[in-house]
């Protein structure tokens, strides 16, 4: 047991004693965490501010869903301090702030650097605790009032990759690379139908390389026998630190094929990008009126000017990520390193136990992110083009649903039954995306 005292900015509420909470087979790393929370504490907790107050999660449920080392202490008046007020009829200051926390579903806030000390006020089952107690948990700094409104809007974190996932984009040099790579593959073939197969994957390749080509070179392609010329579109600048662009683009949508220019000063940079057909439905159904059910985030392996303008050809109304988002939302990571959620989230709007995510392959995942990864075939419309047709939008809502369904009838209704005296590992497990990632 150690002793603190409680300032609300300069004003002194009152002693309190905490007790550290240990959980079993806990990792040295959050041991470590908790104690650097509690020596801190231990030379005072002042609170800076409140939560937003909830309208239908309790921040017991919040914090419970979103913290990485459980009810990091347990704290309660001193006897002292709750005597005194008590004899001298006063209201203790720190039963007022209980009081004040239950009534509107709010927690007490003090700042820990980067991260934030939540104090939950709780109820006893003691009737011999006259005095307030809490539970104290410690998030990172953003990260509750961020998830408190996904959970309250039942809303999830999705995020997505681009390459073979929802595009596949070549330029004129990437085009030859690969008609090289299949033509070396036929001379080691010896199955007549897969030499076949692989020509007819050529042909595919060099119909489309001869119409960038032309893109490159004249800024227009014929299609069925019709000249079609760039459109000048104006692409607003993402920052303050950033220009407009103007790229010339032209758009072919019965084909789902759009040419766009990375740098629109240099024709080397022209991209044919084929987009995903089932893209259309997809968004439709993130974007779907009546509530929002998805924040979206990008994470992709490519360069940043060339992801932030094929998100902009998948999501031209920016429907799906504000623009003013975009340089946080869409996270490019160096080739040769993993894609990890706590690089996607690092502004803190989501947890990944509320997020999964949709890439055509897994392994480029951290480990401890790989449960949350939704793989879908790899989009392949040179080598297999009808492929498309037999691949249904994931099930997204299904999934949305059975989870809504577990934090609804599952913690939300153990919730109020918790006390102070309880056993903080008897709580409900929170809900985890990863247990509704359909195979």
């Amino acid at each position: 047991m150690y002793k603190s005292v409680v300032y609300k900015g300069e004003e002194l509420l009152g002693e309190v004693e905490i007790y550290a909470q240990e959980q079993q087979q806990e990792e040295e790393e959050n041991k470590n965490k908790r104690k650097r929370v509690i020596d801190e504490i231990v030379k005072g907790i002042r609170i800076s501010h409140f939560s937003q107050a909830s309208e239908r999660c309790p921040p017991l449920a919040v914090l419970h869903t979103i913290t990485s080392i459980g009810v990091c202490f347990k704290m309660e008046e001193s006897t002292a301090s709750s005597s005194t007020k008590i004899s001298s009829q006063q209201e203790s200051p720190l039963r007022l702030l209980h009081s004040s926390c239950i009534q509107e579903n709010k927690t007490a806030v003090m700042h820990l650097g980067g991260e934030e000390l939540h104090l939950v006020a709780m109820p006893s089952r003691s009737n011999e605790r006259k005095h307030p107690c809490f539970w104290g948990f410690n998030v990172a700094s953003g990260l509750y009032d961020s998830c408190l409104v996904m959970l309250n809007l039942r809303c999830l974190g999705i995020v997505f990759d681009l390459d073979e996932t929802l595009i596949v984009a070549n330029t004129m040099r990437s085009f030859e690379d690969k008609i090289e790579a299949l033509q070396k593959k036929i001379s080691t073939e010896v199955d007549q139908q897969r030499i076949l197969a692989i020509i007819s994957e050529i042909k595919r390749y060099q119909d489309d390389k001869i119409i960038l080509k032309q893109y490159v070179e004249n800024d227009q392609v014929i299609e069925n026998g019709k000249v079609i010329k760039t459109q000048l579109e104006v692409v607003p600048a993402v920052s303050d630190n950033h220009q407009p662009l103007v790229r010339p683009l032209i758009r072919l949508p019965e084909k789902n094929i759009i040419f766009t220019r990375i740098n629109p000063q240099i024709r080397d940079t022209s991209v044919l990008v084929r987009l995903r057909p089932a893209w259309e439905d997809l968004r439709s159904y993130l974007t779907a009126r009546g509530r929002k059910r998805f924040e979206v985030y990008v994470c992709t392996m490519a360069e940043r000017d060339y992801a932030l303008e094929m998100w902009r050809l998948l999501d031209p109304e920016s429907n799906l990520i504000n623009s003013n988002e975009l340089l946080d939302r869409i996270v490019c990571v160096s080739s040769g390193s993993r894609k990890s959620l706590f690089n996607v989230f690092q502004d803190g709007i989501c947890h990944p136990k509320m997020a999964l995510v949709i890439d055509d392959r897994m392994n480029v995942w951290d480990e401890k992110d790989q449960s949350r990864v939704h793989v879908v075939p790899a989009f392949a419309p040179y080598y297999a083009p009808q492929a498309e047709a037999n691949n249904a939008v994931p099930i997204l809502c299904v999934r949305e649903m059975l989870l809504a369904i577990e934090f609804d009838e599952g913690l939300l209704q153990k919730i109020p039954e918790v006390a102070y005296e309880d056993d903080t590992s008897n709580i409900p497990s929170p809900p985890d995306v990863s247990n509704y990632l359909v195979w």
